[in-house]
């Protein structure tokens, strides 16, 4: 029993996942630091307000805060923004370039002129009625 348990922990993928899991982590602390100390301060000097969370609607003693959802809605565009423009482009710009690196192989097959199925690439068209049937199919 144990055995299967080891075995499912050093699954690559769910290796990978915990690694991508504390690396998020620590990357939305970086995140949320930059909009703390960065970002907000520099819309303060914008629009006269250093933080959002004093934004709040109440209605019938009931309060929303709408500067939290705000400022959560900011660090996710951030993060957002951070993930596309430092990890997935440079990530696509590699794979492409590592597959115009790549020499395709050779085609095994070729498409049937006749029925268009699958065929090997040196197959050639023989006359049916050239070829000698066994004798259970006459």
């Amino acid at each position: 029993m144990l055995k299967g348990f080891r075995q499912f922990i050093l699954r690559g993928n769910v290796v990978d996942m915990a690694v991508g899991v504390v690396i998020g982590a620590a990357f939305a602390t970086v995140v949320a630091a930059f909009t703390k100390d960065l970002l907000t301060p520099l819309i303060a000097a914008i629009a006269g307000k250093p933080d959002f969370s004093a934004i709040k609607l109440t209605v019938n003693g009931s309060i929303f805060a709408i500067g939290d959802f705000i400022n959560a809605a900011i660090s996710f565009l951030l993060v957002a923004a951070a993930v596309y423009f430092f990890v997935v482009t440079p990530v696509n710009a590699l794979v492409s370039r590592m597959r115009k690196a790549e020499v395709p192989a050779d085609p095994t097959t070729r498409k049937c002129p006749e029925c268009l199925s699958e065929i090997p690439i040196n197959a050639r068209q023989y006359n049916l009625r050239s070829i000698r049937q066994p004798k259970h199919q006459q």
